[in-house]
């Protein structure tokens, strides 16, 4: 029975992941800290290491004794992608984690990256995990930061670490108490009329990213990456298809992509408050499509239609009275 380091087991994604992987026979530790709210882990049986992705030794601690890692956490917060953590918790906190696996032992490593680190389009153009990143470093610091992660991980692989990279799209299910996604389909509910930019992204339910993380830790090649994703779709698709299964009815409309970028650059930089968060709109006027063939061909994954991945979304924050 192998035993694996999850960090960010208890988040949206790791929850699920940590349930799947108990389920399928492996044996979880999980890196938390003293703060860390485990809610979404109650009833799961794992180990618990307390630590930190910033701390060397914290991590080559919680990777005794352990056959491979799954690295997740990360930041999630539109509010923290332009701060001095991005550069400490993500960048660093990751090469933290591949440091430490070269010094348990070479330990296989999962780490879980975005499709925002493939790249982003001005139009509905479907990428590769091949695709050339660029995008400005400065205005999409997230992404960026992403991307370099990767770049450590491929210099792991030829040092000779096993480690693979999946990049997940965006990611809806129930459980996301964050709002981290669920927050754009309130908004669409909530909203009359609806308002959407001209841009889009595939979508993938919870439970697929977390089987597909499974998968790359069984079959990925090291040094690979592989994109985590379902349908391409639009946002104003997206829109339509929350609003059908909230049984809303009212119209869409599609704000001009110039405008509303001026806006939120004029909010962010003045700190002038805005009916949106002006760190979400680069995001959101770009496309961030991508095919999914080489994660099925190669790690054998398949993924929900839009229907199953946004009914149980909207079912769940009906049923947490988010939206009514």
């Amino acid at each position: 029975m192998k035993k694996i380091l999850v960090t960010g087991g208890n988040g949206f994604i790791g929850s699920r992941l940590v349930k799947q992987l108990i389920d399928s026979g492996y044996q979880v530790r999980c890196l938390l800290r003293r703060t860390s709210k485990t809610d979404r882990l109650s009833g799961l049986k794992y180990e618990t290491h307390l630590g930190d992705v910033t701390d060397l030794n914290s991590l080559i601690e919680g990777m005794k004794g352990c056959d491979g890692v799954m690295h997740l956490a990360s930041l999630s917060n539109w509010d923290d992608i332009h701060s001095p953590k991005m550069e400490g918790v993500v960048v660093g906190g990751s090469k933290n984690v591949l440091e430490a696996a070269m010094q348990s032992g070479n330990l296989r490593v999962v780490y879980v990256s975005s499709s925002t680190a493939i790249d982003g389009t001005e139009s509905p153009t479907v990428l590769n995990e091949n695709s050339d990143f660029t995008l400005n470093k400065k205005t999409y610091s997230y992404a960026y930061a992403k991307k370099r992660v990767e770049a450590l991980c491929v210099e792991a692989a030829k040092a000779g670490l096993p480690v693979v990279i999946v990049n997940p799209a965006e990611v809806y299910g129930p459980n996301d108490f964050d709002q981290i996604t669920s927050g754009n389909l309130i908004d669409f509910v909530k909203s009359s009329p609806c308002m959407v930019c001209k841009g889009g992204t595939a979508i993938v339910h919870v439970d697929d990213v977390a089987a597909g993380i499974i998968a790359a830790f069984e079959k990925g090649r090291s040094g690979e990456r592989y994109f985590l994703g379902g349908e391409n779709m639009d946002f104003e698709q997206i829109a339509g298809l929350t609003l059908k299964l909230a049984g809303k009815s009212q119209k869409i409309m599609i704000l001009p992509n110039g405008l509303i970028s001026f806006l939120a650059k004029i909010g962010g930089t003045f700190k002038i408050p805005m009916p949106f968060n002006p760190a979400v709109i680069p995001y959101a006027v770009k496309y961030w499509y991508v095919s999914n063939r080489k994660a099925k061909e190669e790690l054998g994954v398949s993924f929900r239609s839009p229907e199953e991945i946004l009914g149980p979304t909207v079912a769940w924050l009906k049923q947490e009275k988010l939206i009514d």
